[in-house]
């Protein structure tokens, strides 16, 4: 069997799969159920400095995002970092991690933007034992209210500074954890390595209200009749997260980076296209808030049986599919394919039809007895009525072979890189 052993940046762990810092991972008994129940490793929830309480609302702290099934595809949090003490957070760390010397335990921390109050608690973390600290510069709610969390995050100046102070005052491994809430994440990855950081971790939470009640005119989760923006996870936030992943691994400035891959890791399929875009492990929280601590087993089977399958070790699934990750303009405009509808799959429902004739090429004709066929000579090859298609491998899409000419443009298969200048191209005739 595949081996799903893992070295991230010398921290250790039996899988790659680890809890990130949130609720699950607030305290000694959650850990200890997640070490359990298989958990690779663990991002302790935020710590803060002494200082004033961290006081969370006495309410509704989540808001939520059902698909039709009612199946959670998103929540929203409006919980704060830990509001236990500091010092009984750091003795159930130190009697945890010595419990399962085998397991990564990582420390969040967030204090004010100062080097005194980050070499403080630094000081006082590295006593626990634990294997390294996660900077948390994404927290877009509350804390970011205060200077700090994402109010962090999008300054690279900022994450650069601190990230060099935690690395002159620790000597512990520095993982600086990423807010989404920004124009271009590559900015902050680069200061993060400017400042000495061993890796980087995304994506956090992205700023969001995910609902409004109606008969209270106020955001949801809602505190006595009013409601705050909050932090947006879950399954709904996994495609941006793949694409900042994707965005740090293939910069000439970021590559070799190492990668935390966050953001909707339900499955383990959800875990191997984050490792396959660069991510060198993945930190999972609303799957274990939604299906529990023991949604880490099938993700550990699911991912080595897929490893066999293909005679693949965990290094070399890393990173895979990241040379194929590239921009536009560099995308292959001779590569021609056209939708296939299987007629003995087909159910008759006609929802290809409907989208193609109103919202697409009107390249799908209904034939009597409902039969429905595509038009080639409309057919862009745009991919709507196999993303739409409720029957799986229904529509696909065959490529051109060698010497088809495509019937709507005739051209073949070579002729497509000067489409922008041909006489067949309707805009091209226009121009003259």
């Amino acid at each position: 069997m595949a081996d799903l052993r893992s070295d991230f940046i010398g921290i250790r762990s039996p899988n790659p799969f680890w809890l990130a810092s949130a609720p699950p991972t607030d305290k000694e008994y959650n850990v200890r159920r997640a070490f359990q129940a298989g958990w690779g490793g663990v991002v302790w929830k935020t710590l803060g400095s002494e200082g004033p309480p961290v006081v969370n609302v006495n309410g509704p702290r989540y808001g939520v995002v059902h698909g039709a099934d009612r199946r959670v595809l998103g929540l929203n949090n409006i919980e704060l970092i830990t509001d236990r003490p500091l010092e009984v957070n750091l003795r159930e760390i130190k009697s945890v991690k010595r419990d399962y010397p085998d397991r990564a335990l990582v420390i969040s921390l967030m204090v004010p933007c100062d080097e005194d109050s980050w070499k403080a608690i630094l000081a006082a973390v590295e006593d626990t034992g634990a294997d390294g600290v996660e900077l948390n510069f994404g927290c877009p709610h509350g804390m970011s209210e205060r200077g700090m969390g994402s109010a962090v995050g999008q300054v690279p100046e900022y994450i650069e500074m601190v990230t060099r102070w935690v690395k002159q005052h620790s000597r512990m491994p520095c993982i600086v954890k990423l807010t989404p809430n920004i124009t271009d994440i590559r900015k902050p990855a680069e200061a993060a390595k400017r400042g000495g950081a061993d890796a980087v971790s995304l994506i956090n939470t992205v700023n969001s209200i995910t609902s409004v009640d109606l008969d209270l005119f106020a955001p949801e989760p809602t505190i006595d009749g009013r409601g705050a923006h909050g932090g947006y996870c879950g399954p709904a936030v996994k495609p941006i997260a793949l694409n900042m992943v994707a965005e740090i691994a293939r910069s000439p400035e970021t590559r070799g980076l190492p990668i935390s891959g966050i953001g909707g890791v339900t499955t383990w399929r959800d875990a191997a296209e984050f490792l396959a875009l660069g991510a060198g492990n993945v930190q999972v929280c609303t799957a274990a808030m939604t299906y529990g601590f023991k949604v880490v087993q099938e993700m550990i089977t699911g991912l080595r049986d897929y490893l066999d399958g293909h005679a693949m070790e965990l290094g070399d699934l890393i990173g895979r599919a990241v040379p194929n990750v590239t921009d536009w303009n560099r995308l292959n405009l001779n590569y021609v394919t056209k939708a296939v509808i299987d007629q003995d799959a087909c159910i008759k429902c006609g929802r290809c039809f409907a989208a193609c004739e109103d919202t697409s090429h009107q390249a799908i004709a209904m034939k009597p007895g409902r039969v429905f066929e595509v038009i080639e000579e409309e057919c862009v090859a745009c991919n709507l009525c196999v993303d739409i298609c409720p029957v799986e491998n229904c529509i696909t899409m065959r490529e051109l072979a060698p010497g088809e000419v495509d019937r709507r443009t005739g051209l073949g298969r070579g002729d497509y890189a000067n489409w922008t200048t041909h006489p067949n191209n309707p805009m091209a005739k226009a121009a003259e």
